[in-house]
């Protein structure tokens, strides 16, 4: 499974949102920053994260971003589903045309995959990555590598 660009970059910058989030607004240029991704390309995905109110903008000097809800509250899924990225297995994208307009023998097989990811990343909150984050930061910040000391 390759999930795009967008759906990777709209997770990626809601996590750095929620990291950021204790500390007022965060603008979309220090996202860029930090992140690694274009500031137009930043605009077009908040456009989208905004219309399904997952980020709430502040205008003006010292404006910036929230969180459009509790970081608990808010899906990998939910993310994904908001830029209109969504991995679909069926090469027939669900309409069950997928060989000469029948429905192929493995559609099945591929449309439960499509739903078992779904599930999965809906089970995923942000905060849920933000405590994974800051235990590795733990982790690491103690010199260890899955559990062992880290040779000097």
């Amino acid at each position: 499974m390759r999930l795009s660009t967008k759906g990777r970059y709209a997770v990626t910058a809601m996590l750095d949102l929620a990291l950021h989030s204790g500390k007022g607004p965060v603008t979309l240029s220090d996202i860029s920053v930090n992140q690694g991704i274009s500031l137009s390309y930043l605009e077009q995905l908040f456009a989208s994260l905004r219309s399904k109110q997952l980020v709430r903008g502040i205008r003006g000097p010292g404006g910036g971003y929230y969180l459009g809800k509790a970081a608990d509250e808010i899906s990998i899924a939910d993310i994904i589903c908001a830029v209109d990225e969504w991995v679909e297995f069926t090469r027939c994208g669900g309409r069950e045309n997928c060989r000469d307009g029948q429905r192929c023998l493995t559609h099945s097989l591929w449309d439960q995959l499509s739903d078992e990811i779904f599930t999965f990343l809906s089970e995923i909150s942000l905060a849920d990555l933000v405590e994974r984050g800051q235990r590795e930061t733990a982790v690491d910040s103690k010199g260890l590598i899955g559990g062992k000391q880290r040779a000097a």
